[in-house]
C-alpha cells in the first residue's frame, strides 16, 4: 500500500481587518502633514493602510497645497496692483 501525505486540518484563521476607506486614509495623510498622528491611528495605518494609497493622496494633497499657495499669491498681487 502506498501512503499518502494526509492534509493537514487547517487552523481557523482570524479575519482580515478591513482596509483603510478612503476617508480614514486622507485623514491620516493631513494628519501627517500636520504632524499631529495619534499613536492609535499610526498604528491602524501600518497595519491595514496599502503604501501605494499614502503616496498617492500625499502626492495629491501637496500639489493641491501647492495650487492654493499659487493662488493666493496671485490672488495678493493681483488685489495690490503689483501684476
Amino acid at each position: 500500500m502506498h501512503d499518502e501525505p494526509q492534509p493537514r486540518p487547517t487552523e481557523p484563521q482570524e479575519p482580515l481587518p478591513p482596509p483603510l476607506t478612503f476617508w480614514q486614509t486622507l485623514h491620516s495623510v493631513l494628519a501627517a502633514a500636520f504632524g499631529v498622528q495619534s499613536g492609535r491611528n499610526r498604528t491602524r495605518d501600518f497595519s491595514r493602510g496599502k503604501p501605494g494609497h499614502f503616496i498617492l493622496l500625499g502626492v495629491l494633497c501637496t500639489a493641491l497645497f501647492v495650487l492654493l499657495l499659487y493662488g493666493l499669491v496671485r490672488l495678493v498681487l493681483g488685489l495690490s496692483g503689483a501684476a
